[in-house]
């Protein structure tokens, strides 16, 4: 029996019906062929989410396109000629439509966009980031920041890579500090014209993908000076605008200067490059004028009044890339384990003590299985949290202007930087641990593993680096999402947090309902409770939220005291702050995968979900034990209790291993491996 089922996404190819509850197969290891196959088709459908029916249709055309894999063999202008070829495959078959709206000559579907990109990261990751620069990030701004002027002017030329731009934001001297940038776009009223300069050394653009060959056009982030008629000009914030960088013929155009980053860690197909603008001259028309203008008499204009809520609302709708940046570093992070699983599951060392004849698979190895399973399982647990957030933004986004929610926007930013960093740093380690576990297997090119390692490392610390975008969740969770808070500098920042009420507020998320009930139905003392229980596990986590919200705040109130230094104050409390920003975005993400687990209609892949998630929780208490122990939150038996279960949880899990990574769906074409073929 078959049945078809439709998704917000379009209908998604016929499948087996999930499980009838009168006949379950457990998942045990003596699986036939075709129980695996359909546990393994129902873990998958999980995982797809929403829009799985464009994952379906990424898995088709990626069906023997084993040559989209990287070439290390291609010289540097060899692979940035590649790319751009590929990429105007991807343009002809319709690939980037869905990130643009349907009057301007898309589909207007965000999830499905999002979706493909992370599908590319299976595939070549130079290609992602090179189609994400210019359909997600030089694309997103036209549309985002943009009027109907640029819409009608760029979009479609956009689509269709007729014209092909860069996104100049950050500069040698600022990245994460975009409200510092340094280069100025100064209104000339005489001749109705911006003036785009780079004043100093450190305000040239700087690693902008696409600016070092093949981007003719530059959205460019610039101080705005201005004044109306008898006004001192005067700067009004960063704003973009769109600035001609090269001819036809690929030369720099007067005023502008660009040179090439040259080679780099990884991403040999992506041209970065760096820009220079000497007093270079654009039409008034070129501001990306959706939340601010400048009249003819030089006059500013902004529907939002106040500078900071104005900057952050125009880098708010930017996020797209963000949630890019963490979905695709996931899949990336899902091929380098399913490649080093497998290799594991064929390669042998050392010789059985009752069978000197054979030597013993190395995935058999509780050491073996400890560096990758947990791993497997923390990923299992951030494809459901990167699904919920791809449907959060698309549903956000795909709002009219005036039905937006600003506390449901923020919420959506906080949220996006938690998991970015959050699913980056994990992807940079799963796929180093990947490339070691496969020994000097995984150091060739030919296995994929190295190229992954460098192509990835940068995913940290582009599009947000980690290390702030953690900050930016605490700063959120402790500002109780208070707009006074945008913008202000660290001792600024927390003067305002020493001004809250004595016992600080907190705006948690709200408590899904399944979530609850788990809360509800577990003891509150979580030493009483069996540490399998999914609401002790949730309160665990809640428990440590609250605990390092509460005593971080009282850290920072200090900064009321007239002998203390705000930003001292700041400055000493960093580490408390990241860990709060690092264990919300954590709880977050195992709420998603109980979620997915309540939500999963086949009980045979739900039980296996249940022991994966049980992995993922075990594993990262004994990551954070030391706090645990610390802080009283359990004891010395409990601690033990948690590594006897990773043993256990690994030891179970072994034998679905190939299960479990051929759920994640990647096409063989992209998995070729010669290491692979040797067992």
């Amino acid at each position: 029996m078959a049945t078809s089922t439709e998704s917000p996404a379009g209908p998604t190819v016929d499948r087996e019906v999930r499980d009838d509850p009168e006949n379950i197969t457990p998942p045990t290891d003596d699986l036939s062929d075709d129980e695996r196959a359909l546990l393994v088709d129902n873990l998958r459908y999980e995982l797809d989410g929403r829009w799985r029916a464009t994952r379906d249709m990424a898995r088709e055309k990626f069906a023997g396109r084993s040559d989209l894999l990287p070439d290390p063999s291609l010289t540097l202008d060899q692979a940035r000629a590649r790319m751009l070829e590929e990429m105007r495959e991807l343009g002809g078959s319709g690939f980037s439509a869905a990130g643009f709206a349907s009057e301007h000559g898309g589909t207007g579907d965000v999830g499905a966009s999002i979706t493909a990109i992370e599908m590319l990261g299976y595939a070549d990751l130079s290609l992602m980031v090179k189609a994400g620069v210019q359909w997600g990030l030089f694309g997103g701004a036209i549309e985002n920041l943009g009027t109907a002027r640029h819409h009608d002017r760029y979009v479609t030329d956009t689509i269709n890579l007729d014209l092909l731009g860069c996104f100049a934001m950050t500069e040698t001297g600022h990245g994460s500090n975009v409200q510092a940038l340094e280069t100025t776009a100064t209104y000339d009223p005489d001749t109705r014209e911006f003036v785009i300069h780079s004043p100093t050394p450190s305000a040239r653009k700087d690693y902008i993908g696409g600016a070092a060959q093949h981007a003719t056009v530059a959205a460019v982030f610039a101080q705005l000076i201005t004044g109306g008629p008898g006004e001192e000009p005067t700067g009004r914030g960063v704003h973009c605008f769109v600035v001609p960088i090269r001819d036809a013929e690929g030369n720099d155009l007067p005023g502008v200067t660009t040179s090439d980053c040259g080679y780099k860690g990884g991403l040999a197909g992506v041209d970065n490059g760096r820009i220079v603008f000497d007093n270079v001259r654009i039409p008034a028309e070129n501001l990306l004028n959706r939340y601010a203008d400048v009249e003819a008499d030089g006059t500013y204009d902004s529907p939002i009044e106040n500078p900071n809520r104005r900057f952050f609302t125009m880098l708010g709708t930017l996020i797209r890339g963000r949630v890019s940046v963490a979905a695709t570093a996931g899949a990336a992070g899902r091929k380098a384990l399913a490649l080093a699983a497998r290799y594991g599951s064929i390669r042998r060392q050392f010789e059985a003590p009752d069978d000197e004849d054979n030597e013993i698979v190395v995935m058999d190895y509780l050491g073996h299985q400890r560096k990758l399973l947990p791993l497997i399982a923390k990923s299992y647990a951030i494809m459901f949290a990167q699904n919920e957030l791809t449907e959060e933004l698309h549903e956000v986004q795909s709002m009219a202007p005036d039905d937006s929610d600003a506390g449901r926007q923020r919420e959506l930013e906080s949220a996006a930087a938690g998991l970015k960093a959050y699913a980056t740093w994990h992807a940079s380690h799963s796929i180093n641990v990947s490339r070691e576990a496969c020994g000097g297997a995984g150091y060739l090119d030919e296995n994929q593993l190295s190229i992954i390692r460098g192509d990835i490392d940068v995913f940290t610390t582009f599009e947000g680096d980690n290390t702030v975008l953690t900050q930016l969740v605490a700063k959120e969770v402790l500002s109780a999402y208070a707009d006074d808070v945008q913008g202000l500098s660290a001792g600024g920042w927390v003067k305002f947090i020493a001004s809250m009420a004595r016992d600080v507020v907190v705006e948690k998320t709200a408590v899904r309902q399944v979530v609850q009930t788990l809360l509800e139905g577990s003891d509150e003392d979580t030493e009483k409770s069996n540490l399998t229980d999914r609401g002790t596990q949730i309160r665990l986590f809640r428990n440590r939220e609250d605990h390092l919200v509460r005593t971080c705040a009282q850290r920072l109130r200090r900064a009321t005291d007239d002998d203390n230094d705000p930003f001292e104050v700041f400055n000493r409390a960093q580490d408390h702050l990241l860990k709060v920003g690092r264990v919300r975005t954590e709880r977050i993400v195992l709420e998603a995968f109980v979620q997915a687990i309540e939500d999963c209609d086949s009980r045979s892949a739900a039980e296996l979900l249940g022991k994966i998630c049980d992995l993922f929780v075990y594993s990262a208490l004994e990551d954070d034990m030391a706090w645990f122990l610390m802080h009283r939150h359990v004891s010395v038996e409990r601690a033990k209790a948690v590594r006897r279960g990773v043993n256990e949880l690994c030891q179970e899990l072994r034998p679905h291993l190939r299960t479990i990574v051929d759920a994640f769906g990647i096409p063989e074409e992209l998995m070729v491996a010669p290491m692979l073929q040797n067992g």
